[in-house]
């Protein structure tokens, strides 16, 4: 009967680490992809301006994509270290990911700028599950980020010429110095609005928004140039400014910064990344903190 019971044990915590930041890796993008209204992006209201995505394709492609979060973590735990070896691997499983992504979506990108950020977030849970926290992730994510992957194709992602183009920090580079968007805007603005009571989804919207006030997003200079771009900072600013998505005019400062993105065909993807980043640190600790905290 035991053996029975343990059969049935669906729980989280009888998962293997491995394939519980798996689980929180794709949750992170579920939620971030049904979080509404976001301004110009998927959700459960309409596909903003996106005429190839809907909100069903980002659940797909989500999940989809557990098994590469799956596999990066198991490459951090038996490699065990920042270096070459693990830099390569985790690329290589990356790669893997975006065609089993790009399999499920029928060739539409919708999550290979996630799939860099939460590869190496969950890489670096992985690497050293007694320190979950901000900088802790950060900075392994960082280390690593800033490791040559020798395998790397030399063909450019379209962040990437843009980036180029007009001298912006895109998703390498965010990286690289460790996600200070998501540490140093996201985060904080999330703890402050739900110190504030403004309730889960507000919260959560306020923190895409106070990562669109600095963020230098590709996708949206790819659509919309810097036109767009100062729109989208501008804008999102002037929501918080207005008591944040919680207050009515905080409300009709976000429905008019979507019209404005609307107009300009701009999407700010790479925000919606860094949100997906930022709620999976967040729900790292309440997850995984007590059991790993003697790792």
């Amino acid at each position: 009967m035991r053996a029975l019971n343990l059969a049935f044990d669906a729980s989280p915590r009888s998962l293997p680490l491995a394939e519980r930041l798996a689980d929180l890796a794709v949750d992170a993008l579920i939620d971030e992809a049904d979080l509404s209204p976001k301004p110009a992006l998927v959700d459960r209201r309409s596909s903003g301006a996106h005429k190839d995505l809907h909100l069903g394709l980002m659940h797909a492609s989500a999940l989809s994509l557990w098994p590469a979060f799956k596999e990066m973590a198991e490459a951090a735990i038996e490699i065990g270290e920042i270096g070459q070896p693990l830099r390569e691997a985790i690329g290589r499983i990356g790669r893997e990911g975006e065609v089993a992504m790009m399999r499920t979506t029928g060739g539409v990108n919708t999550h290979r700028g996630a799939i860099w950020a939460l590869g190496l977030l969950v890489t670096a849970a992985a690497l050293d599950p007694s320190d979950l926290s901000a900088a802790g992730l950060g900075l392994r994510a960082a280390c690593l980020a800033l490791i040559e992957d020798r395998n790397l194709p030399t063909q450019d992602s379209h962040g990437a010429v843009v980036a180029r183009k007009y001298g912006a920090m895109g998703a390498r580079e965010q990286a690289q110095m460790g996600f200070p968007a998501v540490t140093q805007c996201g985060l904080p603005q999330l703890k402050l609005s739900r110190t504030a009571n403004h309730g889960e989804q507000n919260a959560r919207l306020d923190a895409l928004l106070a990562i669109m006030t600095t963020l230098s997003d590709t996708c949206v200079l790819y659509r919309a140039g810097e036109q767009g771009l100062a729109t989208m900072q501008q804008g999102a600013q002037r929501v918080l400014d207005a008591g944040g998505s919680a207050t009515l005019s905080g409300r009709r400062a976000l429905h008019a910064l979507d019209e404005q993105l609307l107009s300009l065909n701009a999407s700010p993807g790479g925000a919606a990344d860094l949100l997906a980043a930022c709620l999976f640190i967040d729900c790292l600790e309440p997850a995984l903190g007590d059991e790993t905290r003697n790792v």
